[in-house]
C-alpha cells in the first residue's frame, strides 16, 4: 500500500496513467478465445480541434469499451482520422495564400504533397486532445481514410457499384459553392434569412398582342430563361399556352407552358422558367421536354456571367459578377420599360417589394449557393436504401432512442441520387479515365483501364493500340500534344500517332462521406484478409443524431451492400450539448466552451461524468459549469474515502467474491454493492448513460462515503472491537467494486486508487467487472441498516430545522415501539448515539415542547425545552412559513397566466416552474417543523 497524498491533483495522474496505458498496449489488451466487441469512433476532421460535442461523443463511447474490456471481451475501438476533402484544401490555401501563393501555382501532384506535409507536421491535432479526455483507443492500429489500404477499399467500392450500375455520371443540378468551386450535398447548406426583392416583370409575347407578368427574387437569372409556365386549369392564360415569349435583353424566344408547379394565388400565377440555375425549374424543364444538356447555363464556376449556348446574353454583362449583374440587368428592365415597379402603402414607387428571402449558404465557404447544371458523378442512393430502411425495420439494426426511427425512414424512403464528385485536388482521385471520344473507363488502376481502352480501340487496323495518359493538372507549360499536356515518358513532346489512345483521368475526387462510409470494414483490412471478418458487425455506434444521414445511413448503405450485413447492430443518437441558457453554441454568439479549459480546471474525470450523468437518451445537454465542478467534489471525496481507508488499515481485496460478513452493516453494504452491480449493468445494457452515473454516484457518496464509513468507525477505532477483521476486509471489498464499476466514467483517479491500495496483478483497466451475485443478498441486514439510516436523517433534518445546536446531545423517547424495533435499538445503540447525538432515555417523555418524528410504528420524542427557545423558534417558522408561501403564491399567479406562459422564453417558464416547487415543497417542509413542536 502507497500512502495517497493528502491532495487529488488531476493533471499529474492523467498525463502519467494514459501513457502507461498505451505504452503497455492496454486499449487493445491480448484476450484469445474472448468474444470480440467493438465500435468505431465518427473519424474526427483531421484539421479538428476537440470540441464539446466531441467530447460528449467519445466519453460515451469510451464508457462502452471500458466497460466491455473489464466484462472481459475482446473489446476494440476503432481510432482513425478523417481526409476532410474541403477542410484541409482550405487549410492548406490559406497557408498557401498567406505567403502570397496559390494552389494554381503548383501541379496538382506538388499541391498535394503539400496538404501530406502539412497532415504529417501539423494535423491529428485532434488524437493528442482525445487522449487528454482518456480515449482508450487502439492507436497501434489508427487508420486514416486516405492511407494506403483504406484508398484501395475505396477504389473497389466505386468500381464495382459501377459496374452494377448503381454509380454513374448525369448532368443534373447541383448545389455550387462559388467560394471553393465544387458541388456540395444538401446537408452541407445552411439557410438563412436575408432580406432582398421581390421583381415584378413584363415578358412581350413574340406575336406584339400582349405581354405576360412574371415575377423573382433573382432576376439576373432571366438571362437563360427557357419558358414560361402557368398552371393548366388557369383558364386567364388558356389562350397564351404554347406562344412564345421574347425575352428583354437576350431577345430570345420562348414558350409558354402549363405545369402545376404555377400556383395560380400566387402573384400572377404566371412563373419563369430557368431550368439551369433552379431545382424546381429543372423538374419543370424536364416535363416540359428539355434534356439536360439542352438546359442553358449563364455561369461559370465562380457564379459569374457566362454566354450561354445561343450566344444571345449581351457582350457588357458577360464576366459580371452575380450580384453585380443583378443590379445591371434590373436597371436595364428598368431602362427598356419592362420592370413593373412596386407602390408602398405610402404610394412610393420602388424598383422592388422588399421580402425576406430564405437563402442557401455554404457552411464552409459562407458564399450564397447556386444551383449549377454540371455534370457529376451520383450513387442510386434509392436502391442502396431499400436494405438500409428494412435492416432497421426488422430490428437488425436497433435506433436508440427509437423515436428517431420515423425521421431515418422519412429521409431515407424519399432520399435523392447522392452526388459523390467534389471539384478538389485533395481526396481519393475518381479511378475513371476518358477518350478523346467521350468513352468512359472505370478500373482501379490505370493498368486496368489501359486494358479496358485497348480492347475498346482495337480493330482490324488498329490491332494493339498504344495508349497513354495525360493530365493537364501535373505538367508545367510547354511540353503540349494536341491541346493536352504530356504526363507520360512515351509521350514526350512527339505528336500522337494514330495508334494511340489517350486517357485523361477525371480530374474530381470523391465526396468524403464516400470514403468514410465504408469505415466500419475499411479500417479493419477489407476487401482483403483482416479482422473484419470477426468485428463485422460492430456492436454499436454512438453518433451525433446531425449525421445521421451525412454519416450513419450510409454506412448502413454500403455495408448491407458490399457485406450483406448491418454495419452495426445498435444505433445511439445523442443530442447536442447546448449553452447554459439552452442556446446552441457559436463562435458568433461568444458562448462556445472549450473542454480542454473545462479539463485544466476541473480534470478529464469530472467532465466526462458531467457528460455522462448529463446524457438521457438523445436530449440536448445544456451546459452547467457548476455541475463540473461538483463532479470534481465527488473525485475528492472518493480520494478522502480513500485515504480514510488506508489510515484505518483497509486495502486491496484479495477476493472478486464477497468476503464473509456477519455484522448488518457489512451485509447490508455487500448487498447494496451487488444491487449497485445489477443497476449498473441493466442501465449500461439499456444504454442509459444518466442512469448508469447517477447509480454509481449515489452509491458511492451517499451509500458508501457518508454512511458506511461512519457506521463502521466505531469497530475500526475501537481496539479489539469485536468484527474489525471481517470489518476492513469488507470495506476493502467494496472500495474495490467502486473503483471498478467507476473506471469506465472516471478511468484516471480510479486507476490511480486502484494502485495505491495494494499490491495488484493488473491494472485496473484489465481487471474483472463485479459479479451480481444474487446469493449476497441480505434482506434482514438491508431493513435495519435502512431503519437506522432513516430514523438518523429524520433526527438530523429536525434538529436543523428547529435550530438546535449542532454539539447538544438530546434524549430520545421510544413510544409505540415493536419488538423488533427495540431489538434493533439495542443493537444500533452505539450507532445510532454517535450519528444523531441523541441518548436513549426510559420512561415518558416530560411535559413540555418536544419534536417527534414517526419512523414506521415507533414514535421517537426528543425534549428540546431549555435547548431551542420555543417561542422564538415558533415564531421564526411562521414567519419563513408566510415568507416561502407568499413567494409560492405569486409564482403560481404567474404560472396561471396564459400570457407569460405563451410568450415568455421557455427557460423563464421552466424557472418559474422550478422556483415553485421548490418554495411549494420549502413551505410544506417549514409547517411540518412547526407541527413537530406542538
Amino acid at each position: 500500500m502507497t500512502e495517497l497524498p493528502k491532495t487529488f491533483d488531476p493533471a499529474e495522474i492523467e498525463s502519467r496513467w494514459y501513457a502507461h496505458w498505451e505504452d503497455k498496449g492496454l486499449f487493445a489488451p491480448e484476450r484469445p478465445g474472448a468474444d470480440p466487441w467493438t465500435l468505431v469512433n465518427p473519424p474526427p476532421n483531421v484539421t479538428g480541434s476537440l470540441h464539446i460535442g466531441h467530447a460528449l461523443d467519445n466519453t460515451l463511447q469510451d464508457i462502452l469499451v471500458r466497460h466491455a474490456r473489464l466484462k472481459g471481451k475482446d473489446a476494440r475501438w476503432v481510432v482513425g482520422t478523417d481526409h476532410a476533402g474541403i477542410a484541409t484544401q482550405m487549410v492548406v490555401e490559406r497557408q498557401l495564400n498567406a505567403r502570397q501563393q496559390k494552389r494554381t501555382d503548383f501541379t496538382r501532384d506538388e499541391f498535394v504533397a503539400k496538404v501530406w506535409e502539412w497532415k504529417e507536421e501539423s494535423g491529428g491535432e485532434i488524437t493528442g486532445q482525445l487522449r487528454r479526455l482518456g480515449c482508450s483507443m487502439d492507436w497501434a492500429n489508427e487508420r486514416f481514410t486516405m492511407d494506403e489500404g483504406f484508398s484501395k477499399a475505396v477504389l473497389k467500392v466505386f468500381v464495382e457499384l459501377y459496374k452494377q450500375g448503381l454509380l454513374y455520371r448525369d448532368k443534373r443540378l447541383v448545389n455550387w459553392d462559388p467560394g471553393l468551386g465544387t458541388a456540395i450535398s444538401d446537408l452541407e447548406v445552411e439557410t438563412t434569412d436575408v432580406k432582398g426583392g421581390f421583381w415584378r416583370i413584363r415578358y412581350p409575347l413574340a406575336d406584339g398582342s400582349g405581354s405576360i407578368e412574371v415575377a423573382t427574387t433573382r432576376p439576373e437569372t432571366m438571362l437563360a430563361d427557357m419558358a414560361v409556365a402557368v398552371h393548366p386549369t388557369d383558364e386567364r392564360y388558356t389562350a397564351l399556352v404554347g406562344k412564345q415569349v421574347k425575352l428583354p435583353i437576350t431577345g430570345r424566344l420562348i414558350p409558354i407552358v402549363t405545369d402545376e408547379h404555377a400556383d395560380p394565388e400566387l402573384g400572377s400565377g404566371a412563373v419563369k422558367i430557368t431550368p439551369g440555375h433552379d431545382f424546381n425549374d429543372f423538374e419543370v424543364g424536364k416535363r416540359a421536354g428539355f434534356k439536360a444538356g439542352e438546359m442553358l447555363n449563364m455561369l461559370d464556376a465562380k457564379a459569374n456571367i457566362t454566354q450561354t449556348s445561343d450566344g444571345l446574353i449581351p457582350d457588357d454583362l458577360i464576366g459580371m459578377e452575380r450580384f453585380a449583374a443583378r443590379k445591371a440587368v434590373v436597371e436595364r428592365l428598368k431602362a427598356e420599360g419592362w420592370l413593373i415597379p412596386h407602390i408602398d402603402k405610402d404610394g412610393n414607387e420602388h424598383d422592388a417589394e422588399p421580402r425576406t428571402i430564405a437563402t442557401p449558404f455554404g457552411d464552409r465557404s459562407g458564399v450564397v449557393i447556386e444551383p449549377w447544371l454540371t455534370d457529376q458523378w451520383y450513387v442510386d442512393a434509392a436502391t442502396l436504401a431499400k436494405p438500409a430502411i428494412e435492416a432497421v425495420r426488422s430490428g437488425a439494426t436497433k435506433v436508440v432512442p427509437k423515436s428517431w426511427e420515423k425521421t431515418y425512414f422519412n429521409w431515407m424512403e424519399n432520399i435523392q441520387p447522392w452526388c459523390v464528385s467534389r471539384q478538389l485536388w485533395w481526396g481519393h482521385r475518381i479511378p475513371a479515365w476518358f477518350a478523346d471520344d467521350g468513352k468512359i473507363f472505370v478500373a482501379e488502376t490505370e493498368d486496368e483501364a489501359a486494358q479496358q481502352a485497348a480492347e475498346h480501340f482495337r480493330s482490324g487496323e488498329v490491332p494493339s493500340p498504344k495508349v497513354i495518359f495525360l493530365d493537364t493538372e501535373n505538367v508545367r507549360a510547354g511540353n503540349e500534344i494536341s491541346g493536352w499536356i504530356g504526363k507520360a515518358e512515351d509521350a514526350g513532346s512527339k505528336p500522337i500517332d494514330r495508334d494511340t489512345v489517350v486517357l485523361r483521368q477525371d480530374p474530381d475526387v470523391l465526396d468524403t462521406w464516400f470514403s468514410s462510409a465504408l469505415w466500419p470494414f475499411a479500417t479493419m483490412g477489407w476487401p482483403d484478409a483482416g479482422e473484419w471478418k470477426n468485428r463485422y458487425p460492430n456492436d454499436v455506434l454512438i453518433s451525433g443524431f446531425d449525421i445521421l444521414f451525412f454519416w450513419d445511413a450510409r454506412m448502413m448503405m454500403q455495408g448491407l451492400h458490399f457485406l450483406k450485413e448491418v454495419p452495426f447492430k445498435t444505433l445511439y443518437l445523442h443530442g447536442l450539448v447546448r449553452a447554459a441558457d439552452g442556446a446552441k453554441m457559436s463562435k458568433s454568439k461568444g458562448n462556445v466552451v472549450n473542454p480542454l479549459g473545462l479539463i485544466d480546471n476541473y480534470g478529464a474525470d469530472a467532465l466526462r461524468f458531467f457528460m455522462a450523468a448529463m446524457e438521457s437518451q438523445g436530449r440536448d445537454i445544456k451546459m452547467d459549469e457548476k455541475r463540473i465542478e461538483g463532479y470534481r467534489n465527488f473525485a475528492t471525496k472518493l480520494w478522502n474515502a480513500a485515504r480514510f481507508a488506508q489510515s484505518n488499515g483497509i486495502g486491496a481485496s484479495a477476493t472478486l467474491e464477497a468476503p464473509e460478513a456477519t455484522l448488518a452493516v457489512n451485509r447490508w453494504i455487500i448487498a447494496e454493492t451487488v444491487n449497485t452491480v445489477q443497476a449498473l449493468d441493466l442501465a449500461l445494457a439499456d444504454l442509459r448513460f444518466d442512469e448508469a452515473a447517477n447509480t454509481i454516484y449515489q452509491f458511492t457518496w451517499s451509500r458508501f462515503c457518508d454512511w458506511y464509513l461512519e457506521l463502521i468507525k466505531p469497530v475500526l477505532q475501537t481496539e479489539g472491537a469485536e468484527g474489525a477483521d471481517e470489518t476492513r476486509a469488507v470495506a476493502g471489498w467494496v472500495l474495490d467494486q467502486i473503483l471498478v464499476m467507476l473506471h469506465p466514467f472516471m478511468p484516471f483517479i480510479t486507476e490511480e486508487l486502484w494502485s495505491k491500495m495494494g499490491p495488484r496483478e493488473h491494472e485496473l483497466i484489465v481487471a474483472k467487472w463485479p459479479m451480481a451475485d444474487a446469493r449476497a443478498l441480505d434482506p434482514e441486514a438491508a431493513k435495519e441498516v435502512d431503519w437506522l439510516i432513516r430514523l438518523v436523517s429524520e433526527i438530523r433534518t429536525a434538529r436543523t430545522e428547529l435550530n438546535v445546536p449542532p454539539g447538544a446531545r438530546l434524549p430520545v423517547h421510544v413510544r409505540d415501539a415493536s419488538g423488533a424495533t427495540a431489538e434493533r435499538l439495542s443493537r444500533q445503540e452505539a450507532a445510532l448515539a454517535r450519528l444523531a447525538r441523541v441518548d436513549q432515555a426510559s420512561g415518558d417523555a416530560p411535559e413540555g415542547g418536544a419534536l417527534q418524528i414517526v419512523v414506521d410504528e415507533a414514535t421517537f420524542v426528543l425534549p428540546i425545552a431549555g435547548v431551542v427557545d420555543l417561542e422564538a423558534e415558533r415564531e421564526r417558522l411562521k414567519k419563513a412559513i408566510g415568507a416561502a408561501e407568499k413567494e409560492r403564491d405569486g409564482l403560481a399567479g404567474r404560472l396561471n397566466n396564459p400570457s407569460f406562459v405563451e410568450r415568455a422564453k421557455p427557460e423563464a417558464v421552466e424557472k418559474a416552474r422550478a422556483d415553485h416547487a421548490e418554495k411549494a415543497a420549502e413551505a410544506e417542509r417549514l409547517s411540518a417543523a412547526l407541527a413537530r413542536l406542538g
